[in-house]
């Protein structure tokens, strides 16, 4: 049987297996379609154009009725039947590999300095001057060693295979002279020659979007580099549940660890060649994700997670090893992984606590880290409450027609004129416009409710005069930009994936408040974390109720949290300490079962809430 062709434009020509979808053949050849649902057929991203050949489609999704006519195949949901040409259009590809802008956080290292007065990291050293053997003095190489470090009244040591295997050449080597490296829990790490001193480790944050990376130089706390790209788990869909029913159902466990992995890999290599550090001298390293991310790092199984009653295979990590984790640096490294709390609250969350120091005040504050999932957490230096709140991807430009994360010729933020309700537009990268990003939506649905173009539930007015609104076959949908080759829309179905979104999160902080017998107005602070909090108006995201009404003082942005509490993990003992204690202390609320969640919800499910009177800024904005 002859082999079929899938021919791309202008690119190179893949062979399917027998079967297999157009999705799967363009991804097993490193060609990566968006498929938020993970190749369901659902989310309606991975579109494709056939321009020759047969082919049989099982679904159509959301594809619009002039799309069909067009010949615009779902990949995940399409398989050829002859040899084909296809054309990729540039909003269906996934870029995973593109380094994304990530900033240092100039202040870790003074905020580190003010709570321990040095650096503690999980590694120390001990300088072992050794007498060299001879035929007279012919004990072996590691008796010689647990005898010098008895000498310094050191005794019980643990030596590992790894160790023990490149032992005899670093000897050698150093002509006898070495540092012992070793963990704080006395384990042998390695050895290295006396008159090299600096000892280097690696914070890492794992998000369900971005892998970040800081190079840290850990006998004086610099940091010497950063990395970023997005997550390559993306290939596999784009929140958690959906990549744990690829791990599991799908049998990609160990599809899904070795992308992440990668990613980590592909930052520091060159990040470490760049600054002529070899692996051997990187030491130690600290995970920091959410509790999926970090049990698809380690390779657990994540199938307990999504099932009720919701259990995480571990929730405090053991400090296993670089080369158990297969991350390229010194192989007996320890890898300190930041402890979990729950199911859907991980150890970004408890870095997160850590680094806003909101566990050590008397005041109470309000930490929310808006991504994917809603985590949010209330309390202060006496007692902490979490939960997290499943808001879907839309922020990322998933379940949105033309949704797109805050990348180059995304539209981020919107104007609409309240008379001619004709829109301006902020792209970033003063381009065409290829999309719209979270901001720009939250950006958007404000603009339309106050511009009157929208209902409290989000529904279209047909009844003025603008051509701005029209019906297509998914519904009413409003054009943000009209192009050459298509428009910029947000359908009544978008607008309705947000307030969804932000109702699960305003509910999700109004349990918790209830849960304590608090109110809004006792909140002195609110932190919002993440890289989606950087571009986010405060008072937009008020107006159409996905934050509190108070007043804006009180708000501050403090960006990525979960790097920034392994930077300090990495360097401080006592900061480990605290996240330990910070993990133990949190109580976990499972929002899924909770009947108050879901009454709380459903009120938020209007702009801004069916009850004005918790948004009396925007009651009186409404007014005017």
């Amino acid at each position: 049987m002859l082999t079929m062709e899938i021919r791309i434009t202008d690119e190179k020509t893949v062979h399917p297996q027998a079967g297999e979808s157009l999705y799967k053949t363009l991804k097993d050849n490193g060609i990566y379609l968006i498929a938020s649902c993970g190749g369901k057929g659902v989310c309606g991203k991975c579109r494709v154009k056939v321009l020759e050949g047969q082919v049989r489609s099982e679904a159509t999704g959301k594809l619009l009725k002039k799309d069909i006519e067009e010949d615009v195949v779902l990949a995940c949901k399409t398989f050829p039947e002859s040899d084909i040409l296809i054309e990729i259009p540039e909003e269906s590809r996934l870029v995973i590999g593109d380094k994304i802008a990530v900033s240092k956080s100039r202040h870790l290292t003074d905020m580190l300095r003010s709570v321990e007065a040095g650096f503690s990291p999980k590694i120390r050293r001990i300088s072992l001057e050794l007498t060299p053997p001879t035929i007279e003095d012919n004990i072996s190489d590691l008796e010689r060693i647990k005898t010098a470090l008895q000498q310094q009244g050191i005794e019980h040591i643990r030596f590992s295979h790894g160790f023990a295997s490149s032992m005899a050449k670093a000897l050698r080597e150093a002509g006898w002279r070495v540092d012992l490296v070793y963990t704080d829990d006395f384990e042998a790490v390695s050895l290295r020659p006396s008159s090299h001193k600096d000892s280097f480790g690696l914070a890492v944050d794992i998000g369900t979007t971005t892998v970040v990376v800081y190079l840290v130089n850990c006998s004086v706390g610099t940091v010497i580099d950063v990395g970023g790209t997005y997550n390559s788990q993306m290939r596999f869909g784009d929140d958690v549940i959906t990549r744990i029913v690829h791990a599991t159902e799908g049998g990609e466990l160990f599809e899904l660890r070795n992308a992440v992995v990668s990613d980590i890999n592909d930052i520091i290599l060159p990040i470490m060649e760049k600054n002529n550090i070899s692996a051997e001298d990187v030491e130690s390293a600290v995970i920091s994700g959410n509790t999926t991310m970090s049990q698809l790092f380690w390779g657990l199984d994540p199938l307990s997670i999504r099932e009720e009653p919701y259990i995480p295979t571990l929730n405090a990590f053991p400090v296993w090893k670089a080369g158990t984790a297969r991350i390229k640096i010194n192989s007996q490294a320890p890898v300190y992984t930041l402890p979990c709390v729950g199911s859907y609250v991980g150890g970004d969350i408890v870095a997160g606590v850590l680094a806003s120091r909101m566990h050590t005040k008397s005041e109470i504050a309000l930490f929310m880290d808006i991504g994917t999932n809603g985590e949010i957490a209330i309390g202060n230096d006496e007692w902490l409450i979490t939960a997290a709140c499943s808001m879907g991807p839309c922020f990322e430009g998933s379940g949105i027609r033309h949704g797109m994360r805050a990348t180059e010729g995304a539209i981020e933020s919107v104007k609409i004129d309240p008379t001619t309700y004709e829109p301006f537009l902020g792209i970033i990268g003063n381009t065409t416009p290829h999309g719209i990003c979270g901001s720009g939506m939250i950006d958007a649905i404000s603009e339309l409710f106050f511009s009157g173009i929208i209902d409290q539930r989000g529904k279209l007015r047909k009844d003025l005069e603008t051509d701005r609104i029209r019906v297509e076959d998914e519904g009413p949908e409003y054009i943000l930009y009209r192009g050459e080759r298509r428009d910029i829309v947000l359908t009544e179905a978008d607008i309705e994936n947000v307030i969804r979104a932000k109702a699960a999160l305003y509910a999700g902080v109004s349990v918790l408040l209830k849960e304590v017998g608090l109110s809004l107005d006792i909140v002195d602070r609110v932190y919002i974390a993440g890289g989606f909090g950087n571009y986010l108006d405060i008072g937009k995201a008020i107006m159409i109720g996905m934050l509190p009404d108070l007043p804006r003082e009180k708000f501050s942005f403090i960006g990525n949290t979960s790097i920034a509490g392994a930077y300090l993990c990495l360097l401080s003992e006592k900061m480990r300490t605290e996240a330990e204690e910070i993990a133990r202390k949190m109580t976990y609320m499972e929002l899924s079962v909770s009947r108050g969640f879901m009454d709380e919800y459903m009120s938020a499910l209007f702009l801004p809430h069916t009850d004005i009177g918790l948004f009396p800024t925007v009651k009186e904005f409404y007014k005017k």
